[in-house]
């Protein structure tokens, strides 16, 4: 029988198909596609070996959006993975993933885009550098106030955002060849296939900033229950929003290097603005960096309406600090853990700081929490086959196979090449055990 959903959860299906496919974009485009450009280029040698990067993290991304379909439109519930990894294995299991996901993915990728959205903003209005941390702290303040107010607040400035990012990115990507202030001649290597051999760990290391672009891609997992139709929509939203952002980030990496050949792009900070001023002009370069702040703003929105979700479903379960399931009793939103969420992201800020640091300590806990949960389907395929499947994962059992065989060898890169990043997500991950044992001995006797 079909799984309805969760009777304890007071959320309501407000959000339909074209709420939830720019939800998925909202979340993926955002800073990714700007700042991290010049750290690819980095730790790659030409554009062929640039392109191989960001179509493997399309293809990975697209490999867990397969198996994320199946098990989203099975369990149509607030919480994401951690609902998949309690019902598959055990709900220490959820709990700790679910842990994870929250304080490290969720709360990790809405310090690093504040931090983002700060340090651009500082630099776009020339302001001192010292207002780059009161800056982060009051966007995530101000955000997380406006998706206390309600869902369709948030659904709507979503799908506002992404239609002004798909547009102007699709203009900007399409004029850039006209103005002819670019080299062709940038992109010839990849037309000759790769040049340069380069190390496996220096592949692996590229995919983190690229695998941090395409954070967001199962946005709309966590809030199934409060999406209609979800059995259908679900695995709809994921494939449409994904394959949007796929093409937008090829056509964007193909204009900074028109614009900019490899050498000069590595280190670069903002490689849509700086792309810009070399298409455009200074005034081009202004014009583009300040959409990239309104970008970077969306899409901490989208993450701030997502994460709460996750607390909130281990609320549900007495798996949670109290009060995490406390939703608001006009606006029908999670507004205790929203409340929780920024209070985690704002810690962050302030012991993290800088923008690569955050990003690699988030990238990591991602690829731990999606390997988790396409295990998960492996394992409710077989506890649970005669299971109602809306939708069933194109490409199992090999697809998923290789999508955690590729994520457990770039996790092994970054635990090579970024210990400390790393090992914050490892000890993210293990913290939350302790707390695990206090809630369930607090909690009242009953079923998981």
């Amino acid at each position: 029988m079909s799984d309805g959903g969760d009777p304890r959860d007071r959320l309501r299906r407000a959000l339909g198909l074209h709420d939830a496919v720019f939800l998925v974009v909202a979340s993926v485009v955002g800073s990714g596609i700007f700042l991290t450009p010049g750290a690819i280029a980095d730790r790659l040698p030409d554009p062929a070996w640039i392109f191989a990067a960001w179509i493997v993290g399309g293809l990975l991304s697209l490999a867990g959006a397969l198996a994320n379909a199946e098990l989203g439109a099975m369990y149509p519930r607030a919480g994401g993975d951690y609902v998949y990894l309690r019902e598959a294995f055990h709900p220490l299991a959820g709990f700790l993933v679910g842990w994870l996901t929250f304080f490290a993915i969720f709360a990790g990728t809405v310090a690093t885009l504040a931090v983002g959205f700060s340090e651009g903003l500082v630099s776009f209005l020339e302001l001192p550098r010292g207002a780059v941390l009161p800056i982060a702290v009051a966007t995530i303040v101000a955000a997380s106030l406006l998706n206390v107010r309600g869902v369709r607040w948030g659904a709507v400035l979503n799908n506002v955002t992404g239609w002004m990012k798909v547009g102007a990115l699709l203009a900007f990507a399409l004029v850039a060849p006209l103005t002819g202030r670019g080299e062709v001649e940038n992109l010839m290597p990849v037309f000759e296939g790769l040049g340069e051999r380069i190390t496996p760990l220096a592949f692996a290391l590229a995919l983190s900033p690229v695998l941090f672009s395409y954070l967001g891609w199962n946005s709309s997992i966590y809030v199934a229950s409060e999406i209609r139709d979800p059995g259908r929509n679900v695995p709809r939203s994921l494939f449409l929003g994904l394959a949007t952002c796929t093409v937008l980030y090829l056509l964007l990496n193909a204009v900074y290097l028109y614009a900019i050949p490899v050498p000069e792009l590595r280190g670069v900070e903002n490689a849509g603005e700086a792309s810009a001023g070399v298409l455009f002009g200074e005034f081009g370069g202004r014009l583009l960096a300040g959409f990239v702040l309104a970008s970077i703003l969306g899409t901490l929105n989208a993450t701030i309406l997502v994460g709460p979700r996750i607390a909130y479903a281990m609320s549900l379960d007495g798996l949670f600090l109290r009060g995490g399931d406390h939703v608001h009793p006009r606006y029908a939103t999670p507004a205790g853990s929203i409340g929780v969420q920024a209070l985690v992201a704002v810690t962050l800020v302030l012991v993290l700081r800088s923008f690569p640091s955050v990003l690699d300590y988030t990238t990591f806990a991602i690829l731990l929490a999606t390997m988790a949960d396409v295990a998960a389907l492996y394992a409710l395929r077989m506890r649970q086959p005669d299971r109602e499947r809306p939708y069933r994962a194109w490409g199992y059992p090999v697809v998923p196979a290789l999508y955690i065989a590729a994520n457990a060898a770039i996790a092994g890169g970054l635990l090579i090449g970024r210990p400390w990043e790393a090992g914050l997500g490892v000890l993210a991950l293990l913290s939350g055990l302790p707390f695990y044992l206090f809630f369930v001995a607090r909690r009242p006797r009953r079923e998981p």
